[in-house]
């Protein structure tokens, strides 16, 4: 929680909205009935890069002194994707089963009505604004693999041979070294030798559960009712190369309708790929919903839909775990969860206002993950 100066800070900042910043930004009149708000994954008030600011800290407070809501987001999930210490993004995530950090992005403005994502990009630590470049840059809406690569180096990015950290590549061998002790078996035992080695490490304490499918969302609302949303990732560890989740996907990882809302997901992609999850809270906000009604109704389709018997525990649940960060143009909010606790972990969202960064628990379908 933070300080009583960190929440006088952030009141100065929500004070700042109504006068044009030091730097020139437009002022940022409230609109009537919106309360300013940014939500992300936790993730997003945890990782500060050697800083004094966590994404969701930082991303408000551009917001209020008048920036352009994308910016202030996509300059907040910065943070996590260029500190080492957070592996389920950016520069150090973790790489896929040959090793290669390949990485995964998508922006969408909302009173632009523009959109930019990139997918199995390798060598750029910060593929959101990548993402940003092929929104503003191109007439298109997805670039992938060495065309992305080649895209960023042409808008001037840096491509690096390497996005591996000591943590990452450690992590990465040590999966290794359990998965294929002599090589690698045939592709069905492969799979399962794969989901085993992920669960020992977990229970060794060598995995985060909550990062083994990586990624941070972050939408925000400014006073004038603007509505803006960033999803990245590394990805799921260990993944095939060239697998794509639905962090780059529009309408799954990230959907943004800039008079209704946001929705951004982390968890198992392939689910929420399935159900086009976020494209559907957002039309549930359109259709009166409250943001918490929109996700949990998200979340119901998805157990509905998981069908395979791989894919569900002995109750009958999903085995895996989804989480959704809602947003609709009034600065209302939710994060939800398919289970409150995932293999011993309470789950949890950021979010910050004028009141400053905090971190909460997720509204859940399932109480907890057996």
């Amino acid at each position: 929680m933070p300080s009583s100066l960190d929440r006088r800070s952030f009141v100065r900042a929500s004070l700042v909205a109504g006068v044009a910043g030091a730097v020139g930004q437009a002022p940022a009149v409230r609109a009537a009935g919106v309360r300013p708000v940014v939500v992300a994954s936790s993730n997003g008030n945890r990782h500060k890069n050697g800083g004094t600011q966590t994404t969701v800290a930082l991303a408000f407070e551009r917001i209020a002194k008048g920036e352009d809501v994308l910016d202030a987001l996509i300059a907040g999930v910065n943070l996590c994707e260029l500190d080492p210490a957070d592996d389920s993004v950016g520069y150090g995530g973790l790489p896929n089963a040959d090793g290669v950090v390949q990485l995964d992005a998508s922006v969408m403005h909302g009173p632009r009505r523009r959109a930019g994502a990139v997918a199995c990009l390798e060598g750029v630590r910060t593929p959101s604004l990548v993402a940003k470049a092929v929104m503003e840059q191109t007439d298109h809406h997805l670039l992938v693999g060495a065309g992305a690569q080649l895209f960023a180096r042409q808008m001037g990015f840096a491509v690096e041979a390497d996005l591996n950290t000591e943590n990452s590549r450690k992590k990465w061998l040590d999966w290794k070294r359990r998965i294929d002790p002599e090589h690698y078996l045939d592709p069905a035992q492969r799979e399962v030798a794969a989901d085993a080695a992920r669960e020992a490490m977990i229970a060794h304490g060598r995995l985060d559960p909550l990062h083994v499918y990586g990624t941070i969302n972050c939408n925000g609302v400014s006073a004038r009712g603007e509505v803006c949303g960033v999803t990245t990732t590394s990805g799921l560890a260990w993944k095939i190369p060239g697998r794509v989740g639905d962090s780059p996907i529009l309408g799954a990882g990230l959907w943004v309708d800039g008079e209704v809302g946001a929705a951004g997901s982390t968890g198992r992609g392939e689910a929420n790929l399935y159900n086009l999850s976020s494209h559907l809270i957002v039309e549930n906000l359109r259709r009166g919903m409250s943001c918490l009604d929109a996700g949990m109704d998200a979340l119901r389709r998805i157990r509905a839909n998981t069908v395979e018997k791989r894919l569900r525990n002995a109750q009958g649940n999903p085995a895996f775990y989804v989480n959704f960060y809602v947003v609709d143009a009034k600065g209302g909010f939710a994060g939800v969860s398919m289970y409150g606790t995932y293999k011993g972990r309470k789950v949890e969202y950021a979010l910050c206002t004028e009141h400053g960064p905090e971190t909460r628990p997720v509204e859940a379908l399932i109480p907890e993950h057996p």
